[in-house]
């Protein structure tokens, strides 16, 4: 495969550092491997910076523009309602309107942790197979998806990952699926992870 696999990671006020800082590393480490997958971390319109649930603050790569092959959202902030995270931007609605126009367009959707109710919102998951960090599995639930306690779902055209840390094997998930099984596991050994 020659073409790069461009995956970009949707940052928004409150997201939750390690679901897409830990997917961001694996995809730039498969990169400077020679695997042909690369991620960016953008934002829907522009902003010099981002700060995350745990206070980290990030100058996003750039805002989301056309197509890329992936879009993965982060989780945070959902389950305390938190006027920053998932939840206030499932109430302002403008990423899962977004996230709507990009999966009808071909664009393959990914999440990590409570990402998965901004993708439920936009209306992707309904009688889907699904996963969300296990506190927000009634709120997924509620939007139809049908609910599963697996790390990474994997229904084609929408992946979703379990709590925080499951944003690595969904990485390492896709990375075999556009590489290799071979690179991913270079990759998650020098990153010394083990694969759940």
């Amino acid at each position: 495969m020659t073409d790069i696999t461009h995956v970009a990671i949707v940052l928004y006020e409150g997201f939750d550092e390690l679901d897409a800082v830990g997917p961001y590393e694996v995809f730039r480490t498969t990169n400077a491997m020679g695997g042909a997958v690369d991620a960016s971390l953008v934002t829907l319109v522009p902003s010099q910076s981002i700060t995350a649930s745990h206070g980290l603050t990030v100058e996003p790569d750039d805002v989301l523009l056309g197509q890329p092959d992936i879009v993965l959202v982060p989780g945070g902030g959902w389950n305390d309602r938190s006027g920053a995270g998932a939840w206030a931007e499932v109430q302002d609605g403008t990423i899962p309107d977004r996230l709507a126009t990009l999966h009808e367009n071909g664009v393959r959707i990914a999440s990590v942790c409570t990402g998965a109710l901004l993708v439920a919102d936009a209306g992707l998951l309904d009688g889907r197979p699904a996963t969300t960090h296990h506190s927000a599995r009634d709120d997924l639930a509620d939007y139809g998806a049908d609910v599963s306690e697996d790390r990474v779902v994997d229904d084609g055209d929408i992946i979703t990952a379990g709590g925080v840390t499951s944003g690595i094997d969904l990485a390492l998930h896709l990375v075999e699926g556009y590489c290799d099984a071979e690179i991913a596991e270079q990759v998650a050994d020098e990153m010394e992870w083990q694969q759940h």
